[in-house]
């Protein structure tokens, strides 16, 4: 099974990261970071670098493809990126499981792959993948057929084991979690704007506004 992760200048790097650490110890996989072309591409800090071993061209029919999100411009750049849409729609022709991360489901949202289908998003990204058409959830981690979505960030990372539970069963992806020893205990419970507090959901959504 071939794994394909997407990169992109300014992708988040947890995005790629955690579906990379719950996805890519499954039998008989083989992970692989693919961007427009091979080479060192850095996330949107600027200061993490990842090395994509193929171009997109060299990848035309992986199994599995992950997306993942970035900042709004970042994210609105591949979203026009015809190159990067062009691949996702021919890659989707033929793979077991589409998926994506944060505001990776508005690429591929633009890339016409979601319509009329439930998914997920950061929560300051749902009205916008609404305009493609989409039903937007709150949930963390969405399947909708062969289509995968999940939420903010770190929910790459349940929705990397769900997957692999998924794929090849509980035990495998137990195995997985307790490898990572994945036993999440926040310090806080303001994971997500039911749980934080109204005034922190407010000031952020008036700062950041639509993700997307």
């Amino acid at each position: 099974m071939q794994i394909a992760i997407v990169l992109y200048d300014g992708f988040t790097a947890l995005d790629a990261i955690g579906p990379y650490q719950t996805l890519s110890p499954l039998p008989d996989a083989e992970t692989v970071f693919v961007a427009e072309q091979p080479g060192p591409v850095s996330d949107d800090s600027g200061n993490l670098t990842l090395v994509a071993k193929k171009a997109l061209s060299e990848v035309p029919r992986p199994d599995l493809v992950v997306v993942p999100g970035g900042p709004p411009q970042n994210v609105e750049r591949q979203m026009r990126n015809e190159a990067m849409l062009g691949w996702l729609r021919a890659a989707d022709a033929t793979s077991a499981w589409t998926t994506s991360v944060c505001t990776g489901s508005l690429i591929l949202a633009a890339a016409g792959l979601l319509t009329g289908r439930r998914a997920t998003s950061h929560w300051l990204s749902l009205e916008a993948i609404k305009e493609f058409g989409v039903e937007p959830t709150g949930e963390r981690v969405v399947f909708d057929g062969k289509y995968v979505t999940a939420a903010g960030v770190s929910s790459g990372i349940d929705m990397g084991l769900t997957l692999a539970g998924r794929i090849a069963g509980d035990a495998c992806a137990q195995g997985i979690q307790l490898m990572a020893e994945y036993d999440p205990q926040p310090p806080y419970d303001a994971g997500s704007p039911e749980k934080a507090p109204a005034e922190l959901v407010a000031e952020l959504r008036s700062r950041f506004g639509n993700r997307g």
